[in-house]
């Protein structure tokens, strides 16, 4: 009787070790990328921040937060941040609080870059998703798009919100820039 009780008890704290390791991993951040077919990311050195018009904007503390993180990922790749409109990309973020409509705009549009012809398409993201956008300046296309969920949900542990935000920030640009194939 001892025997099937410690048995017993072994199982269910197997079950339970197992269900909270599926807990864990459930609220693992998920990260997606994309890049443009072709894209020769060895000439990007520099970069500057745009806003992508339409997009719902962090407050100005997430803002400088989101912007130290990635600022630090990619000075840590040897990419070089300026305010010149010559910069080899242009950055942008689109960031969701609660679940929203993301604008994706393609062609002449791009980030309000004037003339041509353009198009525009829409996706949901979900609640704490932040999206970082990548764009050649001079050819003034989407190059890389990365989207990290997971990763601004509030907490009232600010602390423990920029740990969350620095560990998706890095997951998210680990592989950046892509390896070219």
């Amino acid at each position: 009787m001892h025997c099937r009780l410690k048995g017993e008890v072994v199982r269910i704290a197997l079950g339970m070790g197992l269900v909270l390791l599926m807990c864990g991993f459930m609220a693992a951040q998920d990260v997606t990328t994309n890049s443009m077919p072709g894209a020769d990311f060895s000439k990007y050195k520099t970069y500057k921040w745009v806003n992508v018009e339409g997009s719902e904007q962090p407050d100005q503390i997430l803002e400088q937060q989101i912007k130290q993180a990635v600022d630090a990922q990619l000075a840590s790749k040897g990419m070089t941040k300026t305010d010149d409109d010559k910069a080899d990309l242009s950055v942008g973020t689109q960031v969701s609080i609660t679940q929203q409509k993301q604008w994706n705009a393609y062609g002449g549009g791009g980030l309000r870059w004037g003339g041509g012809m353009g198009t525009a398409t829409s996706s949901t993201i979900q609640i704490g998703t932040l999206g970082l956008d990548f764009y050649d300046s001079a050819a003034k296309q989407l190059v890389w798009r990365g989207q990290a969920t997971k990763t601004l949900n509030p907490s009232k542990d600010p602390q423990k919100n920029q740990e969350r935000l620095n560990k998706a920030v890095a997951k998210l640009l680990k592989d950046f820039p892509p390896k070219s194939k």
